[in-house]
């Protein structure tokens, strides 16, 4: 089983990166754009590409700030529906889930 401090370490290793991934998206996309016409609209495209990669940065840094508070709570590992033990395997897999397998998969359907 991996430790709390190992969990923490490979948690905020993600933070940073997603942290910078968004920040580089966003000087991209401060950029002025070309006086072309045709590659206004490429880099407009470009840029409809990079708010959906930047959106789901954003919702995994959500996800991490929980699982880091969780830890600081003690709760980490502890599912929010059924409150049993989240299976390390599905951790290991998934730092930031929330549910045990069989919950997660009732709340799917």
């Amino acid at each position: 089983m991996r430790t709390a401090d190992a969990v923490r370490a490979d948690l905020e290793a993600r933070l940073a990166t997603l942290g910078a991934r968004v920040e580089r998206i966003e000087e991209a996309q401060r950029e002025p754009l070309d006086e072309d016409l045709s590659e206004q609209a490429v880099a407009r495209e470009d840029d409809e590409a990079l708010d959906g990669v930047e959106r789901a940065a954003i919702e995994d840094i959500a996800r991490i700030r929980q699982a880091l508070a969780k830890l600081d709570a003690g709760t980490y590992g502890l599912c929010v529906a059924c409150g049993e033990a989240i299976a390390e395997a599905r951790l290991d897999a998934l730092p930031t889930a929330t549910r045990c397998i069989n919950c997660a998969h009732d709340a799917n359907g």
